[in-house]
């Protein structure tokens, strides 16, 4: 009988409202709560890999006047999260630049996605690339025809590197998908430092709005501005970041998010994981996990909330068929939330992350650490390990993803 990790229990415990009994193993009772997903827990097939984790150490570049801000130590938490989880798993090999890494020591467990670091996992014989990095077009992954040899015998785990470059805008994905007029989403606005009298447009915004960088990094420079001056004050601390800012409608419902995970052998399309809901904000705001654990202001949406709201659903099937629109190959996590403070109210579709946190537990002193999508994934009985396995067995080869372009038109 399979069964929940501690730290998986710990995710559970604290929100979750489907009841566990001694006669009824965590696993049947996930599947009951989200019987839509029963498929999905079946016992994963056996993989065989050799992985090696790759983590931030290329500053991102300036895109159309815009760079995103790196994060600090480059994603090698989380990177070593996956490569100590991933060692320890039947017929994988997690291949790490010194020999018998600590496993408290984030700094020994990943290579560096420069092309010198992904050339040393592939000389030593890396058959999977995970790519815990923020990837662009001109990545070394993307443009280097010393990696390129490699491209029919590697398989990568990440998202194609010009599809990250354009759809890390946010002003370009939610004006795209806006477009289409098939999804719900927020107003939006674009201020631009060099237009002399952005001020003028403050006058006519519908507070309280949210303003926040166009390529962002988690909750990195959010922030809810309820007056003309709040949002004035907020916009010229951005500016110092970066020519190009957006200004949001703020949604003041519920707020949550969804996994959507892309096609596999087992699955011929992208499908979403359970709901998780978030509550706790602070201004207004969900806080950065690394300021705020996800266990803390997260929880699965129960069977019984799913049922009884369709909104829930819509939302859903929203969420996958952005995914069809954008064509990711990994998980891709978008956020939502209700217009209104009223169960009534629709969700509307307000960030698409094309990297989402990948942190879990597994290392000394990681016990409390999760994910959003980790949340999820326990609501389909999955703990850390096996969410990680489902993902290299969906990585489609390299070549893939450097031929994968945004579609135009």
């Amino acid at each position: 009988m399979q069964s929940f990790s501690p730290a998986c229990r710990a995710l559970l415990r604290p929100h979750h409202q489907v009841r566990f009994t001694p006669h009824i193993s965590p696993v049947a009772c996930a599947l009951r709560a989200f019987p839509r997903h029963a498929t999905q827990s079946a016992r994963p097939q056996p993989v065989q890999a050799v992985v090696a984790v790759l983590y931030q150490a290329l500053e991102p570049p300036i895109i159309n006047g815009v760079r995103k801000p790196a994060k600090p130590g480059g994603y090698q938490d989380s990177g070593a999260d996956i490569a100590f989880s991933l060692q320890k798993q039947a017929g994988i090999k997690v291949l790490t630049p010194a020999e018998s890494p600590d496993p408290a020591d984030q700094t020994a467990w990943c290579f560096p996605d420069t092309e010198e670091g992904i050339l040393s996992a592939l000389g030593k014989g890396a058959t999977h690339l995970w790519a815990n990095t923020i990837l662009f077009a001109s990545h070394p992954l993307q443009v280097s025809q010393s990696v390129r040899k490699y491209q029919d015998q590697v398989n990568l785990i990440g998202q194609p590197p010009t599809l990250v470059e354009q759809f890390d805008d946010k002003n370009y994905v939610n004006s795209m998908l806006r477009a289409k007029g098939t999804f719900t989403m927020p107003r939006s606005w674009i201020l631009d430092a060099h237009v002399k009298d952005w001020k003028s447009v403050l006058d006519s915004m519908p507070y309280p709005v949210v303003g926040k960088p166009i390529r962002g990094r988690g909750s990195h420079g959010v922030k809810k501005c309820d007056s003309k001056e709040e949002l004035e004050s907020h916009v010229e601390s951005l500016f110092s970041e970066s020519p190009s800012i957006m200004v949001e409608e703020y949604l003041g419902g519920e707020e949550s998010t969804v996994t959507v995970m892309p096609s596999s052998k087992d699955k011929e399309s992208y499908w979403s994981m359970p709901i998780v809901t978030r509550f706790n904000h602070i201004g207004g705001i969900a806080p950065y996990n690394g300021v705020v654990a996800v266990t803390a202001n997260s929880r699965v949406v129960t069977k019984e909330e799913y049922a009884k709201d369709p909104n829930y659903d819509i939302a859903a099937r929203e969420c996958e068929a952005v995914a069809k629109e954008l064509r990711p190959t990994a998980p891709i996590r978008i956020d939502i939330r209700r217009f209104k403070d009223d169960s009534s109210s629709k969700f509307a579709l307000f960030d698409i992350n094309m990297k989402p946190n990948m942190t879990g537990p597994g290392r000394p002193g990681r016990d409390d650490q999760a994910s959003l999508t980790l949340l999820a994934a326990a609501g389909l009985g999955w703990d850390y390990s096996r969410l990680l396995l489902e993902m290299l067995r969906s990585s489609p080869t390299l070549r893939v993803l450097r031929h994968r372009k945004p579609e135009t038109g």
